[in-house]
């Protein structure tokens, strides 16, 4: 479903945060991408949905080669790619339902979206997602009045209103503590196991993502240098990614958590 060849990326200095990436992700699949610092992760996320543009390769969504795509033509296919940031990216001064509604903007005409005269369909579905999330008792809160782990469950609305092909998540955790960061991974994945939707998740922390997805990449200087099961990230194989370190001892943990997670 999603396609990329060659993807590369060099900056005007001659760094190259992406080397020929070749990578498929099927309808309905949730990977997590995982690196240290500098592997070109969110670089490789951006370039999907050209943020940042790639210098080389392609990106193909579905038969749409969006490497390709002029301004207006990319902004329409965009519609499809729903993005869910780090800082969560939210308006403080709006409301948590005209953040939510804010994901539609691609969807209606400039005056509509100007005066927020969104349709009833449109509001109809943004309650239902707040619904999903645990937020509609807030759906009248402004934006700077919630929590870290409430911002980002509007981000996650905003980017599902947009009844995207694609989700794009990047570090959706890394502002969170421990707790809710498991519960936002959780719900990132039960979603789009709902949907039957694809996600992208540029996440560092290796433990949540051995605990929640389906499938790794690993990226170290802007290849992918492993590409598999969340039980195959052997010591031997985080340190090819990582560098030495105490592998075992996290593996242990992951183990310990996904225990209690099952007795809860």
């Amino acid at each position: 479903m999603l396609r990329l060849e060659k993807l590369t990326k060099t900056y005007k200095t001659g760094d190259q945060a992406l080397k020929q990436v070749d990578l498929e992700v099927p309808q309905g699949q949730v990977l997590a991408l995982i690196g240290p610092s500098g592997a070109g992760k969110s670089t490789l996320i951006r370039c999907i949905n050209r943020l940042v543009e790639p210098t080389g390769g392609a990106a193909w969504l579905g038969g749409v080669n969006l490497t390709a795509l002029g301004q207006r033509a990319l902004r329409r296919e965009r519609r499809r790619m729903g993005m869910i940031f780090q800082e969560y990216a939210l308006v403080e001064r709006l409301t948590v339902m005209e953040n939510v509604l804010s994901g539609r903007l691609g969807y209606v005409g400039f005056w509509r979206s100007f005066l927020r005269r969104f349709p009833q369909s449109d509001v109809d579905e943004a309650y239902r997602l707040l619904d999903r999330v645990g937020l509609l008792h807030m759906a009248d809160k402004r934006a700077d009045e919630l929590s870290g782990g409430q911002r980002q469950r509007v981000g996650i609305c905003r980017a599902l209103i947009q009844n995207p092909a694609l989700l794009l998540v990047d570090e959706p955790t890394a502002s969170l503590d421990p707790k809710t960061s498991r519960q936002i991974m959780r719900l990132i994945v039960e979603l789009c196991r709902e949907r039957d939707l694809a996600a992208i998740i540029n996440i560092h922390d290796v433990a949540l993502a051995q605990m929640f997805v389906m499938r790794v990449i690993g990226l170290e200087l802007g290849r992918i240098v492993f590409d598999g099961a969340p039980d195959a990230l052997t010591p031997d194989v985080l340190t090819q990614i990582y560098g030495e370190e105490d592998w075992e001892a996290t593996i242990q943990t992951v183990e310990e958590e996904e225990e209690e997670a099952g007795t809860a």
